[in-house]
């Protein structure tokens, strides 16, 4: 089974890519944090990631589908796994056809997503949690990733599911769709 979860930064994509990890036996894997470790990486790289991040934009297709790609060839995933926070972009999403089962949009307000991320500490303060890089992440949320959900519509294996609610509604409705 090979899962994407979609949503704005702050919709619970993480917190439900782990339940389902335990639940269905697939591994989890977010393009997010494996950004954030590369960008603790004293490298070239590593400082275009940070300073890329940092200013609340995305890294480039090119370069994101080439780092997704590596860990996929990894063997914790090649029984299936969840993907959180890619594609981000139509381009994106055209180039990686992995034979998706299924998309999840987990949708939540804005204002939602802001208020969940102010109460945020992940490991640590992050440089890039300040309120003008995640009103830039909001806004290339809307512009670069809303096309990618209509692109995932349009092949018929989009599911929308309210992030609002209960962590474990969310969950059981999710686990509803795929059958379980």
């Amino acid at each position: 089974m090979k899962l994407i979860l979609i949503g704005i930064q702050g919709s619970g994509k993480s917190t439900q890519g782990n339940l389902l990890s335990q639940q269905l036996g697939i591994s989890y894997l977010s393009s997010g944090h494996i950004f954030r470790d590369m960008a603790r990486e004293k490298t070239p790289l590593g400082r275009y990631i940070k300073e890329t991040m940092n200013a609340g934009f995305l890294i480039p297709d090119d370069k994101t589908l080439e780092i997704v790609e590596e860990y996929l060839k990894k063997s914790e995933y090649k029984n299936g796994y969840i993907l959180d926070g890619f594609p981000r972009t139509v381009a994106q999403a055209k180039k990686f056809a992995n034979g998706i089962t299924a998309v999840f949009y987990i949708k939540v307000s804005d204002k939602e997503a802001l208020w969940r991320l102010a109460g945020r500490d992940e490991e640590g303060v992050r440089e890039d949690n300040t309120l003008k890089a995640l009103m830039k992440r909001i806004s290339e949320f809307h512009i670069k990733t809303k096309p990618v959900i209509e692109f995932y519509r349009e092949k018929g294996n989009l599911y929308e599911i309210d992030g609002e609610k209960d962590v474990n509604v969310i969950n059981r409705e999710i686990l509803q769709k795929l059958g379980k």
